[in-house]
């Protein structure tokens, strides 16, 4: 069953100025086939994982933006801070023809890194997530604001997107916030290698991510006493009762944001208070849990300097420069493909 009836078909659809296209591009792959699909395989594993688009509609994508504005918190503020004292260097150092962002969202942090480009001459960015509207609201924003600026939003996978140019010249590849940290370690690495292979020579990767730190703090981020995140995980829960065709008992579920030393991530946690069956008659799906088995709805795992750079150069790319906030809680790098 459909969350976002979109699908891909290759033809440029949506709003277009003379300086904004908005573009489906890709395989066509049916929308709801592709949500069933990623319900299955994330209820199907071990323990099961709520798909991401379950927490991502507009209440979740709101609760989403309150969790950036809450003081436990961190990472949203400390990346800023980083562009906000960096972006004329980064931009300097890549001297990119072309801002092409992966997952881009709102474009609200890329903008302060879009007004540096556009300082040294770059006037393109090509914005690719699987929001329509989200790309379309961002895109007419920026060429408002900006009169030189030509914007191409690609409603898209990663796959077909990173395939995709919109010009020539270097391009400087950017994938921001935490994301990288969602991806499991085998999906992680597979997608660094589809990365390092889209890149040419001149072309540049600008990548965030979270470093490790004292457990406390990190579930404290993931747990706030405001319950926000809660609101935020439980939601993914209302969608799966919503897409399932059943009500599914939310109170009895307990959130628990919980640091996984062995592997260094936080992983979101929807715990059983009781033993429950969950029927997702719309899927010909249900789902047993004793009580304390839980659901995952997300992992976000931190990194050290070297164990990135490990990932990294097993992929094929090499760290240039990185950046930190003063307080050294979070970390853009600049890296490039090797050879």
């Amino acid at each position: 069953m459909p969350l976002n009836p979109r699908t891909s078909d290759g033809r440029a659809t949506g709003t277009a100025t003379p300086r904004f296209e908005l573009a489906h591009i890709g395989p066509h792959v049916d929308d709801g086939e592709r949500a069933v699909a990623e319900l299955r395989a994330g209820l199907g594993r071990s323990p099961a994982h709520l798909p991401a688009r379950l927490l991502y509609d507009a209440r979740g994508s709101a609760l989403f933006d309150a969790i950036t504005e809450l003081p436990e918190y961190y990472p949203t503020r400390a990346e800023t801070e980083i562009l906000e004292r960096h972006a004329g260097e980064i931009i300097e150092r890549a001297a990119p023809a072309e801002l092409f962002e992966l997952g881009s969202g709102s474009s609200r942090k890329t903008r302060i890194l879009i007004e540096a480009a556009l300082e040294r001459g770059c006037r393109r960015y090509v914005a690719l997530d699987v929001s329509a509207s989200a790309l379309e609201q961002a895109g007419l924003e920026l060429v408002a604001a900006h009169d030189e600026l030509s914007v191409r939003a690609l409603v898209a996978d990663f796959a077909s997107g990173l395939a995709h140019r919109a010009g020539p010249g270097p391009r400087l590849v950017l994938f921001l916030g935490s994301t990288l940290g969602n991806f499991r370690p085998e999906e992680r690495r597979r997608f660094l290698k589809q990365l390092a292979l889209s890149l040419r020579p001149d072309d540049r990767l600008l990548l965030g991510y979270d470093i490790v730190k004292p457990a406390a703090v990190l579930e404290l981020a993931y747990d706030d006493p405001a319950g926000v995140t809660a609101a935020f995980v439980r939601n993914g829960l209302h969608n799966l009762a919503r897409v399932g065709g059943e009500p599914i008992p939310l109170a009895a579920f307990a959130y628990e944001a919980k640091w996984i030393p062995e592997s260094s991530h936080m992983e979101m946690r929807l715990v059983a208070r009781r033993d429950l069956r969950i029927r997702l008659p719309n899927l010909d799906l249900h789902l047993d849990l004793a009580a304390g088995e839980f659901l995952i709805s997300e992992i976000s795992t931190k990194f050290t300097r070297e164990s990135l750079a490990r990932d990294l150069s097993e992929a094929g790319l090499t760290v240039d420069v990185t950046f930190a906030d003063r307080a050294k809680r979070f970390e853009l790098l600049l890296a490039r493909p090797q050879g």
